[in-house]
């Protein structure tokens, strides 16, 4: 083999491994890219970052000198000294076959592992129906009285909106008949123009059992 063969052989072999190394390496770097543009998307829209104007001296970020209603002021303060405490503690929920089974006939979720009694007692390893996981999730207003008429937890705003979650968790499975309840433990607080934001952690207690059914990150909004 003469050196330009020899050479000619080498650059080939190298330029083959370049385009594997490529192939493989690329999409990794797509993905981390992805990702990346995804958390600084999430962080603009963060409403921290949407109300904060670094020329405004009128504004103070993270403070409620942002708000502008008196009320909502007062009422931030008072939340603000709430913060990592537990908030609210529920009274106890049955979740029946009946109800799973109405959830069920709604979302089209009809497994039977939610839904047929007889083979989940032979087949399931709980030996029983289970609620689903987003039966659960959909009970957080009326377990947190978010829903109740008579009882207001937050009875200086004007209206409240559920903003969304940020994360949520089915950490263990809630059999047909067994009571539950949430416990609320207030995360943040984030003050606003006109209203202020609430990042709640809700965990859904089962009752005799150590572990949470349910435990998910709410986001409320107070407008006032």
């Amino acid at each position: 083999m003469s050196v330009l063969e020899f050479i000619r052989e080498k650059t080939e072999g190298l330029q083959q491994n370049t385009a594997q190394y490529r192939a493989k390496v690329e999409p990794r770097f797509r993905e981390w890219s992805d990702k990346l543009n995804d958390k600084i998307t999430n962080t603009l829209n963060n409403p921290w970052m949407t109300n904060f104007n670094p020329f405004d001296g009128n504004k103070i970020f993270g403070s409620e000198k942002v708000i502008q209603n008196e009320t909502a002021k007062k009422m931030y303060v008072n939340l603000k000294s709430q913060m990592g405490q537990e908030t609210y503690v529920g009274g106890w929920e049955t979740i029946d076959q009946d109800c799973i089974n109405r959830f069920a006939d709604v979302t089209g979720d009809t497994q039977w592992i939610h839904t047929d009694p007889e083979r989940a007692g032979k087949e399931s390893p709980f030996k029983s129906t289970i609620a689903h996981g987003f039966l659960t999730l959909a009970l957080i207003p009326k377990l947190t009285e978010m829903v109740n008429s008579k009882i207001n937890l937050y009875p200086e705003a004007r209206m409240i909106v559920n903003h969304g979650l940020n994360q949520v968790r089915f950490p263990f499975p809630v059999k047909s008949g067994a009571k539950v309840r949430a416990r609320i433990r207030l995360m943040r607080v984030l003050p606003m123009k006109n209203s202020i934001e609430l990042i709640n952690e809700i965990s859904i207690e089962v009752e005799n059992r150590k572990r949470f059914a349910c435990v998910a990150e709410t986001v409320l909004r107070l407008y006032f």
